[in-house]
């Protein structure tokens, strides 16, 4: 694996756990998840890297972006199917706990860079 690989299946599980202490026990392992999530954690880490100085919020729109890119759009309830996602939102829109695994998925990325 890659530096970028190892980093996104650590930030990837990272967040899974993160997810399952706050009852959100919808993540399934890295070599569980669907290929367009792991791509999803790899661009973040890409992303991260590539942009050093880059805080949540730029994580968050790259995020976005990615996903508008693959054709979702907002909606109420994360349905990989019908591509919806509650977090396709403005960052300053997202529920603390949305921010906080923004957070934390740089400060993984930063420390095993």
């Amino acid at each position: 694996m890659t530096n970028v690989l190892v980093i996104a299946k650590i930030c990837h599980e990272a967040n899974r756990e993160y997810c399952a202490i706050n009852d959100d026990h919808s993540q399934v392992m890295w070599f569980s998840a669907p290929d367009w999530q792991r791509d999803s954690a790899i661009d973040g880490v890409t992303h991260a890297l590539d942009n050093p100085n880059a805080g949540p919020e730029d994580s968050h729109q790259n995020w976005w972006a990615g996903k508008i890119a693959d054709g979702w759009v907002y909606g109420e309830v994360k349905d990989p199917v019908a591509k919806t996602h509650p977090c396709m939102v403005p960052y300053s829109k997202l529920p603390e706990f949305q921010r906080k695994k923004d957070a934390l998925f740089l400060a993984i990325v930063r420390a095993l860079a």
